[in-house]
């Protein structure tokens, strides 16, 4: 049985070894708390598996047992909607309640009180930074944010007019061409290096994607700014004006990539840890996610807010007749933007970027018809019966949308601004997986396929 005291805890020099220790030793807490079994039938046969429990009280059967005991029975679950791919410590979401938590700490008090670099680093390694230590990773994110000057040759080759996302993924993979010696994650250090250089390198890819698709010379941020304002600098600044940052633009900025950091399994990350538990590279299975996340179902839907907002606007732009076509069951058309297919009741993280739309489009006073109809929607649905007793109000993606348009970030990079946010939230998750020692995933199937039959030769077919 494994122990862990303070004496022992000293002994432990190496902080990764010390992580992983306290990890095993969590699990082992995980392990004893199964007080209960399942029991299934097969027929006359009866299998029993262990039950696991969560810190949060969540419960999970443990079927990995079931091919090999049963003779070749499996579970099935389309989308995985009911599976659980793996333990982890990063982020709690409590879709009923409401409730979302990166490592213990409340989303309401990140978004208030932290920044987007403190975030990422509570996340990466597990706890909220130390001045110093935030300090350290800030200046060695800086040491890491020149991207090799080849890159640009690849970037040039590229139209003006591909899809941000698809550059972006691109660059990002060709990152690993120019670091191809492989992480042992074993080593503190070669850990932490590629998690600095990735942080480091892939604001000024999403900088480059966005000032490639305007025509605008590629730069590089300043070591005065922090790493929001950095952001805002390489994305914004004209050769032939000083460039100056708006606090409540950079504030907003910072909390919608607090709020996009991390969302438990959702599809990008499973990708990430999927392709990561090939033990493929950080950057490769970065590059991956950001293909996953490019989804109009995923990170896509905030591009598909704005989409929806333009075909309205295209239409006269009368709410109430698009109110009254969301709700006619009939009626194809579908309202971007509103609900969540993981928050049942509402959106946490909705109610924080909220109060900074509302101070961005005040500050800003853009007169945006585009935005004029999304505030219409949203004043409609908060006061309409149908959506408030199916608590259909808006989401992240609704309000997220709205700012980056008011900011004047293309739509096409909406994703792109997605992908910034989550990038932290992908490496926690990846380097928790090759801590964990996960295995390579491999999903089974039922086979729907013709049986065996006899091959014609092409004359008799």
């Amino acid at each position: 049985m494994l122990r862990y005291s303070k004496t022992i805890g000293c002994f432990f020099k190496n902080p990764l070894k010390k992580a992983i220790f306290v990890r095993l030793q969590k699990t082992q807490k995980i392990i004893q708390n199964m007080s209960d079994i399942a029991k299934l039938q097969i027929g006359n046969d009866t299998y029993e598996f262990p039950l696991i429990k969560g810190t949060e009280d969540e419960v999970a059967i443990d079927v990995k047992t079931l091919r090999g005991a049963s003779k070749g029975v499996i579970t099935i679950d389309p989308g995985y909607k009911n599976t659980g791919a793996c333990t982890s410590g990063i982020t709690f979401l409590d879709g009923e309640k409401g409730i979302l938590r990166y490592r213990g700490y409340a989303i309401e008090d990140l978004a208030e009180k932290a920044d987007f670099l403190e975030v990422a680093y509570a996340l990466i390694f597990g706890d909220l930074p130390t001045k110093e230590q935030l300090k350290k990773f800030h200046d060695d994110i800086k040491e890491n944010a020149i991207v090799d000057e080849e890159v640009k040759k690849i970037l040039d080759a590229f139209p003006k007019n591909a899809h941000p996302m698809g550059v972006l993924s691109s660059l990002t993979s060709a990152l690993t061409a120019f670091n191809p010696s492989s992480v042992n994650v074993e080593s503190e250090e070669e850990m932490y290096n590629a998690i600095v250089k990735i942080m480091g390198k892939f604001p000024v890819l999403v900088a480059w994607a966005m000032r490639k698709k305007k025509g605008l010379p590629l730069n590089y941020g300043s070591m005065k700014l922090d790493y929001v304002e950095n952001v805002l600098q390489m994305m914004f600044e004209k050769p032939h004006e000083e460039f100056s940052i708006n606090p409540i633009v950079k504030d907003a900025l910072d909390k919608l990539l607090i709020l996009h950091a991390d969302h438990e399994q959702n599809c990008s990350t499973s990708t990430v840890r999927i392709v990561g538990s090939s033990h493929a590279g950080l950057f490769a299975s970065i590059s991956a996610g950001i293909s996953a996340l490019w989804g109009p179902l995923h990170g896509g839907a905030n591009q598909a807010v704005l989409e929806m907002l333009e075909a309205i606007k295209e239409d006269g732009g009368d709410t109430k007749k698009y109110m009254a076509k969301a709700k006619d069951k009939n009626d194809p058309f579908r309202l971007m933007g509103f609900g969540h297919r993981v928050y049942k009741n509402f959106d946490p993280r909705a109610k924080i970027i909220k109060v900074a739309a509302d101070q961005v489009l005040g500050d800003l006073g853009v007169e945006d018809p585009i935005l004029e109809i999304a505030k219409g929607l949203e004043q409609e649905a908060l006061k309409d019966p149908y959506f408030v007793d199916r608590k259909l109000y808006p989401n992240v993606d609704f309000y997220s949308g709205i700012i980056y348009r008011a900011m004047g970030i293309p739509v096409e990079m909406f994703t792109v601004m997605f992908a910034l946010g989550r990038l932290p939230g992908w490496i926690a998750q990846w380097r928790e997986m090759r801590l964990n020692k996960e295995p390579i995933g491999r999903p089974r199937q039922i086979y729907t396929g013709e049986n065996l039959r006899a091959f014609k030769t092409i004359s008799k077919r």
